[in-house]
């Protein structure tokens, strides 16, 4: 589908006799990319549905008390509420507080063994689901469980909205519910099952054989096409995520897709191929800051040159004014990421500088979480005595700049060495000295629980990373994600990506993909993958993308060396821009922005629902 082939916003109106129960294993409840999809979209919902619009999710701590709101529930939803209540099922009703605050309705879902074990027979006997063995997998065990939560409430509120008392009166309301991901879907076949008057969509954000197959073996669309799900679903003990997933992909009346790529294994391993594909967008004015988004990025450049210099600069120094900030960031999953290809790609980024003898530097930071023991000891001393270092600079400039000032309006001939105390000369020094150390410095920020093991520091080594002196290219693999509370940023992720100068995604299997839009979002330039479901998107829609400065390498059907050597060219060739035309590239990318704000793919939702709600026509 073109860009001007979408459909515009007053093809559709709102719906006054249905409303919209969306369920996710991810509201209120940070996992991973559908998080962010409920969150940002929650204000187009809101703006077409209005309180007509729900999330229902699980009620998980510590998350539900810091993003979720309580609020008495009135009127025909409240008594259904009520009533599952006085039969053990507790959900809890109010807002989710992100931008629009929708209403959301949360699962309190503790089940007895028994009757977890009642529910895997049904699944076997109704839905042909292997149960799996019961307390082996604690998350299957929940998910299971708020599944059948979700049931009852679903099935509750059918009840509930078709009779006297209906919000507005006694008319009926119709109900829609949207299920994503296996997680939050195994109320639907069972819903089926039981006969409940309800419209359904069900969007699968990545298939569970996909993910596993593809992070554990080369050309995994190239070999799609002969895959056995079912086989391969055994073969990595996943039966149970990936049977789920096939009924509900079988059972909707919708079924969606986030990218055509994901769509190619909805056919082949769900058996079913997605009516509508629904791309992921962003709320581009969470981001928006106008024209102040060149001012962001240089200040939180200075907060990155600050990490570095705490990083670096205690076994060595180089220009700070040359230097470009690239990263990756995400799950940990090396081959599906394109850790590996990053890092190959840096290896041959090194040699290729180091032979130009060019003077530009590069870190390139790789963000993810891996378990750790603590923050490396030497980092963190190193950055508290830098920022002491800085305290004392200040301080000296501060009394020199008042001496100075005094004196010269006196007409005193002045000379600056004169101006700093002994006191502060000696303890001036004594800092610097402190700082300084023999050691190169680390690859990475923290203790990794099995350093020998990691994958990615074997990769490093194997590649000849080690961040030497000599080496044009230094790499900072930070096994935790960035927040404002760590000791060494004190900053935003956001106001991290902000900082860099390029965001390197090239990604051998990616469903969607939000790092490189958010790039985009903040006028940052990115490169993506034609593995990666935003990149297969971008490709089409816009076919003048690498003029603007969202790169899409080419992966699928060639080798990783081939990749390593185009990405190799496109990271090169942006290492040679100069300030002036990476200043017009940032500009480009963020006015570009507005392509992807859900104002304009919400209405792949929006057709998803009325498709569901008028009996799947188009």
């Amino acid at each position: 589908m073109t860009e001007q082939a979408l459909p515009v916003a007053s093809a559709y109106p709102p719906w006054s006799d249905a409303t919209l129960f969306e369920v996710s294993w991810e509201v209120c409840n940070q996992v991973g990319g559908i998080y962010q999809v409920l969150r940002s979209k929650a204000p187009a919902m809101m703006q077409r549905w209005g309180d007509r619009y729900f999330l229902v999710g699980p009620h998980i701590r510590p998350t539900a008390d810091l993003e979720f709101e309580p609020e008495p529930c009135p009127g025909w939803i409240g008594a259904a509420l009520e009533d599952l209540a006085r039969g053990g099922l507790v959900v809890e009703h109010g807002r989710w507080l992100v931008p629009g605050r929708p209403r959301a309705l949360l699962i309190r879902h503790p089940i007895a063994a028994e009757a977890l074990e009642a529910l895997r027979q049904r699944l076997a006997r109704e839905l042909g689901i292997e149960p799996g063995e019961p307390g082996r997998d604690r998350l299957l065990d929940d998910v299971l469980a708020f599944g059948d939560g979700v049931r009852r409430l679903l099935a509750a509120l059918a009840r509930g909205g078709r009779g006297p008392g209906a919000e507005g009166g006694a008319a009926a309301t119709r109900l829609l519910a949207h299920f994503h991901e296996w997680l939050g879907g195994l109320a639907l076949p069972l819903l089926r099952r039981e006969g409940v008057a309800l419209a359904t969509v069900f969007t699968t954000h990545a298939t569970c054989v996909g993910r596993y197959v593809a992070s554990s073996e080369a050309g995994f669309y190239e070999r799609l096409p002969y895959l056995d799900g079912d086989a391969e679903a055994r073969r990595y003990a996943i039966s149970t995520q990936h049977q789920i997933e096939r009924a509900c992909a079988r059972d909707c009346r919708i079924l969606t897709t986030v990218s055509s790529l994901t769509g190619e294994e909805c056919t082949t391993l769900l058996g079913r191929s997605p009516d509508l594909i629904t791309p992921n967008g962003l709320n581009i004015d969470r981001f928006d800051v106008g024209h102040d988004f060149q001012t962001h990025h240089a200040h939180y450049k200075e907060q990155i040159h600050r990490f570095v210099m705490g990083h670096f600069f205690p076994s060595y120094a180089f220009d700070l004014e040359r230097t470009l900030y690239f990263f990756n960031a995400g799950r940990f999953e090396p081959r599906n990421k394109g850790f590996d290809l990053c890092l190959e790609t840096m290896a041959r980024l090194n040699t290729e500088l180091r032979a130009a003898r060019s003077s530009t530097t590069v870190v390139f930071f790789i963000v993810t979480t891996r378990p750790t023991r603590s923050l490396d000891p030497h980092a963190l001393h190193a950055r508290g005595v830098l920022d002491e270092l800085y305290q004392l600079s200040h301080h000296i400039g501060s009394d020199v700049a008042d001496r100075l000032f005094r004196r010269s309006a006196a007409g005193e001939a002045v000379r600056l060495d004169d101006l700093v105390d002994e006191y502060w000369r000696l303890r001036h020094r004594r800092v610097q000295h402190a700082l300084r150390t023999d050691r190169l410095p680390p690859l990475t920020t923290h203790v990794l629980d099995d350093e020998a093991r990691d994958p990615l520091m074997r990769h490093l080594l194997e590649l000849g990373l080690r961040n030497a002196p000599g080496d044009p290219v230094k790499v900072v693999y930070h096994p935790e994600f960035i927040s404002p509370v760590s000791p060494l940023w004190g900053m935003d992720y956001e106001h991290f990506v902000r900082g860099c100068h390029l965001g390197i995604f090239p990604s051998c299997y990616e469903p969607w993909g939000y790092t490189p839009l958010e790039c985009v979002a903040m006028g940052v330039p990115a490169i993506t993958s034609d593995l990666a479901g935003f990149g297969r998107y971008a490709a089409e829609v816009f076919p003048d993308h690498d003029d603007w400065g969202l790169m899409v390498l080419p992966r699928r059907g060639r080798s990783f060396h081939d990749a390593a050597a185009d990405l190799t060219r496109l990271v090169l060739r942006f290492c040679n821009l100069d300030r002036r035309r990476r200043i017009r590239l940032r500009n480009e990318v963020e006015s570009h922005s507005r392509g992807f704000d859900w104002s304009r793919l919400a209405r792949a939702y929006h057709e998803a629902h009325d498709r569901a709600l008028t009996g799947g026509d188009a």
